[in-house]
């Protein structure tokens, strides 16, 4: 019995104790201008040192907050974010916040944040997450766009 009671134990415990003992996730990522406003990344872009990135977590059902954390891009345009702790059932993303550039301020709505999964209990067991990079969008289109998307658009 006091096997049984012992095994019961160890399955329930050594879980807990592992996923406490984890190294925090590293989250690195990218925030560009999109001088062309094409909605991707092109060879007219520029990376934003200084804007501001948060990554956030949801309650899955609620969708209410549970999580924030924010940081600023360094010179590179890239931001790196350790998050300590397993938000194994909550929706996490990276998101655009602020940008320190007047002409280039416009969240991209179609590249304003970024799914990260801070969990380790899908199998994952790397700590360093890559996000997709996130865009904010030129006021005004940059000279030599219309050529440089219709040659990245043409069909072969």
């Amino acid at each position: 019995m006091a096997t049984k009671l012992f095994l019961l134990l160890a399955i329930c415990v050594l879980p807990l104790l592992i996923n406490a003992r984890r190294e925090p996730f590293h989250i690195i990522g990218k925030v560009y201008c999109d001088a062309c406003r094409a909605g991707f990344e092109t060879s007219k872009c520029t990376y934003i040192p200084g804007a501001r990135v948060e990554i956030n977590c949801y309650d899955r059902i609620t969708l209410r907050l549970q999580y924030s954390i924010g940081a600023l891009t360094d010179s590179t345009g890239t931001y790196n974010i350790l998050v300590e702790d397993d938000h194994q059932d909550q929706l996490c993303y990276a998101t655009l916040v602020s940008s320190p550039i007047p002409s280039c301020k416009i969240a991209d709505p179609r590249r304003n944040k970024a799914t990260v999964i801070l969990t380790r209990s899908n199998g994952a067991i790397a700590n360093l997450h890559y996000a997709n990079a996130m865009g904010f969008l030129q006021e005004k289109a940059a000279d030599g766009c219309q050529e440089l998307l219709k040659k990245l658009l043409q069909d072969d």
